[in-house]
C-alpha cells in the first residue's frame, strides 16, 4: 500500500491510499480518483513533506472553509428553489424564453454547442460551477 497527498484543480488537499503506484496511475487515467471536497476528477499528487502549520496556513484554511460554507449554502438555496430540468435545459430555456411555458428558476446540463446557441439567440443562461451544483441523487431502478 502506498499513501499520496493530493490536490484537485481547485485547491483542496487530502491523502489516498493506493496499491501501488500503478494502481495510482490507472485509476487517475480513468477518471477513478475524485476530489472528495468538491468532487473534481483534475487530480495529482501534492508535494509531500512535513506538515508544518503556519498562520499564514491558517488563515488560508478559514478562507476556504468560508468558501466552502457559502458554496454549500448556494447548493441548497438551488436545489429548493430551481427546477431541475436535467439535458433539456436548452429546450425548456428558449420555451421560457418565446413565452411558451411559465418562466421559472431552472438549473440542468447543455452541451458547450447548446450553449453557445443560447447566448447567440440571446436567451439568458450561465454555466453553473460543479462546486455549486445540488448533487443527484441516483435513479432508482424499480
Amino acid at each position: 500500500m502506498i499513501r499520496y497527498d493530493l490536490r484537485c484543480a481547485n485547491g483542496d488537499e487530502f491523502e489516498a491510499w493506493f496499491g501501488s503506484m500503478a494502481d495510482y496511475d490507472k485509476q487517475t487515467e480513468a477518471g477513478q480518483v475524485e476530489c472528495p471536497h468538491c468532487g473534481s476528477k483534475h487530480v495529482e499528487k501534492a508535494p509531500m513533506a512535513p506538515a508544518v502549520v503556519t498562520g499564514r496556513s491558517k488563515e488560508k484554511q478559514k478562507e476556504r472553509a468560508v468558501a466552502m460554507a457559502m458554496a454549500a449554502k448556494v447548493r441548497e438555496h438551488i436545489k429548493d428553489n430551481f427546477d431541475y430540468v436535467g439535458d433539456k435545459f436548452a429546450d425548456e430555456a428558449r420555451k421560457m424564453h418565446a413565452g411558451e411555458s411559465e418562466e421559472r428558476a431552472i438549473w440542468g446540463e447543455a452541451t458547450p454547442e447548446q450553449a453557445r446557441e443560447l447566448t447567440e439567440e440571446g436567451i439568458p443562461a450561465a454555466p453553473l460551477p460543479p462546486e455549486l451544483a445540488p448533487a443527484m441523487e441516483p435513479k432508482k431502478l424499480n
